[in-house]
């Protein structure tokens, strides 16, 4: 399989990835242990969002392979930061997603990587820009829930 099929892989993997953390009951952990002032409403524009994005890195795969491999980046960062590090800090506190994380995002991030070098497109430029910017589009969300309630933000006021 190339680059393309495995991002598509991804996309799949980060949908199940969805689900679970819908199941599980994300936004109530999201709120008690990161503090992040969520509700569904936002889970779902923010992994319908998500699930585009892959779509879009799959069809720039083999013309920009360094943006594409963004999606797999946001899939290591989502893994390691969002739901392995809380579940270690917090001493074994479940985390809605860290089983497909595990099972699916560090598997599948890391072997689009691998593809991507062996394919001869990974280079330091592809690397660090990929990680870079998954960094700015995962803390857009969070930003963004954080910046809301603004008094400059707010579209209820006068």
């Amino acid at each position: 399989m190339d680059l393309t099929h495995w991002i598509w892989l991804a996309t799949g993997a980060y949908g199940v990835h969805a689900f679970e953390e819908f199941e599980l009951d994300w936004r109530n952990w999201a709120r008690a242990v990161i503090k992040l002032p969520v509700e569904w409403h936002d889970f779902y524009v923010v992994n319908f969002l998500v699930i585009v994005l892959g779509i879009v890195a799959a069809e720039l795969a083999t013309a920009m392979p360094g943006v594409a491999l963004a999606f797999p980046a946001l899939m290591l960062i989502n893994a390691i930061f969002f739901h392995i590090a809380p579940y270690v800090v917090t001493r074994g506190r479940f985390s809605p997603g860290l089983i497909t994380a595990v099972l699916l995002f560090l598997p599948i991030g890391t072997i689009c990587y691998v593809v991507a070098n062996d394919a001869g497109v990974l280079d330091t430029t592809n690397l660090i820009g990929s990680f870079v910017l998954a960094a700015l589009l995962m803390a857009m969300p969070i930003v963004l829930l954080h910046i809301k309630s603004m008094a400059y933000f707010r579209q209820d006021r006068p």
